[in-house]
């Protein structure tokens, strides 16, 4: 079993993670082999929020060039947590 704060990895702070913020959606990097019920709970326990739902995405790596090679950026796996009406993460205000 994974231990909660091995689940969520980091925050996503992006302009389109922000706009999702304004309806109640919070976007983070999780582990690669987290499911979706282990996000809910590990966000639901360690922020004390009610999670409605969570949405998982598995995002590619970009191809890259470096001093003319090819090669490709890290793969990684994005959750986008809906959280009940009224519910914030108050970590996230002050950002």
């Amino acid at each position: 079993m994974i231990d909660l704060h091995d689940i969520l990895i980091e925050p996503v702070l992006s302009e389109s993670a922000t706009a999702l913020r304004e309806q109640g959606k919070y976007v983070f990097r999780v582990a690669p082999a987290a499911t979706k019920l282990q996000i809910k709970d590990a966000v639901a326990k360690l922020f004390n929020v009610k999670v409605v739902n969570c949405t998982t995405i598995n995002v590619r790596g970009k191809e890259k060039r470096v001093r003319g090679k090819p090669g490709r950026t890290a793969s990684w796996k994005k959750a986008i947590v809906r959280l009940a009406p009224g519910e914030t993460i108050k970590v996230f205000e002050g950002v």
